[in-house]
């Protein structure tokens, strides 16, 4: 609650829980276990409860994430990507393009376009309209395993809608890559990193990104040329870096417990 007090505790995983989003509406929350599967909560009420859980993975569930009010994707350990609306017994569709296990994936702002990252050193990019179960890019110049993509808040469905949509991917080859999803071609390899990248976030204009490593560097990039504007290094290794709305601070987390909040001024 607003004053601190415990509301709700929801049990019904057998296992670790990898990730946790609420819907837009804040009506439903969404988590994806260890126990291979996923579950909608319904949390309108005093008591929070199940409202579906979803068990169409054969290994862990590691990542989530919200089409709309219904309709999420998940994917796993199992290679797999799955698309599931609440009220329906099956997946809506399955995608077996990975290699490996795949670590996250990602709706762009008009929910038409999912980007999923794999240990088999790709990125790929779903259309839910079409009929085919192939994916419309597949994006393959990592040279080690992606852990992370972000969409940029541009494009159609996001607050900058004349500003192109662009994707980025994250990996333990220490590059980030800005990816032009209207073509499909690579629109900048974002390279001074030098350990595995974990964590990249667009600021809410979509112009700038920040990256954080596993040697706790953050570095701060210009997205329209590629330069490199800010750097702040920290201790121990960053899991996750963070815009506040303004856009003037990244927060970056540590595995040092420390949260750094950085100020940032535009050039």
């Amino acid at each position: 609650s607003r004053n601190g007090e415990l509301r709700q505790t929801l049990k019904g995983h057998r296992g670790p829980i990898f990730s946790l989003k609420w819907n837009k509406r804040g009506n439903f929350l969404l988590s994806g276990s260890y126990d291979k599967s996923t579950i909608v909560w319904d949390v309108t009420g005093e008591v929070g409860f199940v409202k579906q859980q979803f068990s169409y993975h054969f290994a862990p569930a590691l990542d989530v994430d919200w089409k709309d009010d219904l309709t999420f994707a998940s994917c796993s350990t199992d290679k797999t990507v799955q698309i599931c609306r609440v009220g329906l017994a099956r997946p809506i569709k399955t995608y077996t393009g990975h290699a490996d296990e795949v670590n996250a994936v990602k709706w762009d702002p008009s929910g038409t376009l999912l980007a999923s990252c794999s240990d088999d050193c790709t990125a790929k990019v779903w259309d839910i309209n079409s009929p085919r179960n192939e994916p419309k890019w597949d994006f393959k110049s990592h040279q080690q395993e992606i852990y992370t993509v972000k969409w940029s808040p541009t494009g159609p469905g996001s607050k900058n809608p004349n500003k192109v949509l662009l994707l980025a991917t994250a990996s333990f080859d220490g590059s980030v890559r800005l990816w032009n999803v209207a073509n499909g071609s690579c629109l900048r390899i974002l390279s001074r990193h030098r350990e595995s990248v974990y964590s990249v976030a667009f600021s809410p204009s979509g112009e700038y990104l920040a990256s954080g490593s596993l040697a706790g560097q953050l570095y701060i990039w210009n997205v329209g040329d590629g330069v490199h504007i800010k750097s702040f290094k920290g201790k121990g290794d960053i899991f996750e870096v963070a815009w506040n709305v303004e856009e003037t601070r990244v927060a970056a987390c540590f595995s040092s417990n420390v949260v750094s909040v950085i100020d940032f001024k535009k050039p």
